[in-house]
């Protein structure tokens, strides 16, 4: 069983089932999800003979660091983690002014097939359990030794697609018991699964819903991301509305900037009658060029008379700043470089 995963809940129950008393469950719920330790050892305040029985029944997941780098530019560090079957997954810690952000991976790899994307070479190799989702943001904290105030489901992997153990990690992230990061602070990015989108609408935690749309249109869309031939942007945009409806949560548009496939004056118009009657703010993001695609970033001029015509239109948006950009802080293409070459950084 997985412990890490557990509800305070179904803790108590298995302390229950094991002949404990139930102030065990919160005193364990607090060792893993507060003080964030990474194994029994740790948990002091428990009798040697329980510590002995939990790690023989329960494995307790801990994730180990692979290899990690630091951005010279902004400070922002790339951490390469190990996981119990020896996969990798990829994490990202980034300073703010405001506090710290840790961008997590939610799958090992990604079977959504955005064209632009560098995880989604190779495709899914499995589902992240909620207690491997958690223990990234745990170990860069403990890491880190700074307090982490925001965290962005947004890194390899479609959160959506890891429905049930997206929606546990976000309930034990923040629970009171634990760590307890506000879900308030809590983005999660998706390529937009109508009923999945929904279904989260419906959970009563109100997270931020960040959509990648990436395209004004269906026939651009369908070019670039592979689910746009399973749902069009109608059926994405009013699930969208669903969810701003259900949970008053202001919703993010992603669009990455592709030179000559997305990035024109028309597409900047249609993208804003697209998005407009929504309370959406639009993140424009330079897309990152990978060796394997063909596609290039566009030009700072070109971005900038995007940006003016969304504006124009009354539309809130942005230019994210690019972070960790000389340490291939994008999704997956730090992991995809350290597989490449057996497990080692070129450089490092």
């Amino acid at each position: 069983m997985d412990i890490k995963s557990l509800y305070l809940d179904e803790l108590k129950e298995e302390m229950k089932r094991l002949g404990q008393p139930a102030y065990r469950a919160g005193q364990i719920f607090e060792w893993m999800h507060g003080k964030l330790a990474a194994s029994y050892d740790d948990m002091t305040n428990l009798p040697k003979d329980l510590r002995k029985q939990l790690d023989r029944q329960y494995p307790l997941t801990a994730l180990r660091v692979a290899d990690s780098l630091v951005s010279e530019k902004d400070g922002t560090v790339k951490y390469l983690f190990r996981l119990y079957d020896e996969r990798i997954i990829e994490s990202v810690l980034m300073k703010y002014h405001h506090g710290n952000s840790v961008c997590i991976s939610s799958q090992v790899g990604c079977r959504m097939g955005c064209a632009f994307c560098a995880s989604t070479i190779g495709g899914r190799e499995r589902d992240l359990a909620a207690s491997e989702m958690l223990d990234q943001v745990y170990r860069i904290q403990a890491l880190s030794g700074e307090r982490v105030s925001n965290v962005v489901v947004m890194g390899t992997g479609e959160p959506l697609d890891n429905y049930g153990n997206l929606v546990r990690f976000i309930r034990i992230l923040s629970d009171p018991n634990g760590i307890n990061i506000s879900a308030r602070n809590i983005t999660v990015s998706t390529c937009g699964i109508p009923d999945k989108i929904r279904m989260l609408a419906d959970e009563g935690l109100p997270v931020t819903l960040a959509i990648s749309l990436h395209a004004p249109n269906n026939e651009i869309r369908k070019k670039l991301m592979p689910i746009a031939r399973e749902y069009d942007l109608q059926q994405v945009m009013d699930a969208a509305g669903y969810y701003f409806e259900r949970t008053g949560r202001r919703l993010t548009f992603e669009y990455c900037l592709i030179d000559g496939i997305n990035d024109g004056e028309g597409h900047a118009e249609e993208l804003s009658g697209l998005v407009r009657g929504l309370n959406g703010h639009i993140n424009l993001i330079p897309v990152n060029p990978i060796k394997e695609k063909s596609f290039s970033k566009s030009n700072s001029n070109k971005i900038q008379k995007f940006k003016n015509i969304l504006e124009k239109n009354r539309i809130n948006v942005t230019i994210r700043r690019e972070m960790g950009s000389d340490i291939n802080a994008a999704c997956g293409q730090l992991r995809k470089r350290y597989m490449e070459h057996g497990g080692n950084l070129p450089g490092t």
